[in-house]
């Protein structure tokens, strides 16, 4: 888990690659649970929070690009996301998807 929280940082901007399912969940988890202590954190002082998530945004797009690309699906596809919760129960079902 903790490497693939890694390589979850060093692909930060690494739109071209593949992810495989289990890099791709134990990343997920990993900032899962990041999130959860920084929340506990941000009670005190919110702006930690609102920088985490904003930090984040590119990295998890890239994740999930190259997770779709790894499942044989074309990148566009993270666009299901913007479909109300029907959206967000395809997007998953497309990274449960074996490797292609």
């Amino acid at each position: 888990m903790i490497q693939a929280y890694i390589n979850y940082w060093k692909g930060y901007v690494d739109f071209n690659g593949k992810t495989s399912v289990g890099g791709y969940w134990w990343a997920f988890l990993a900032n899962v649970i990041v999130s959860i202590v920084i929340g506990v954190i941000a009670l005190a002082l919110p702006i930690i929070s609102t920088i985490f998530s904003a930090v984040n945004l590119i990295p998890g797009i890239a994740i999930a690009i190259r997770r779709l690309r790894d499942a044989g699906y074309k990148w566009y596809n993270i666009f299901w996301l913007l479909l109300p919760l029907a959206g967000v129960i395809i997007f998953i079902v497309l990274l449960v998807k074996p490797s292609k």
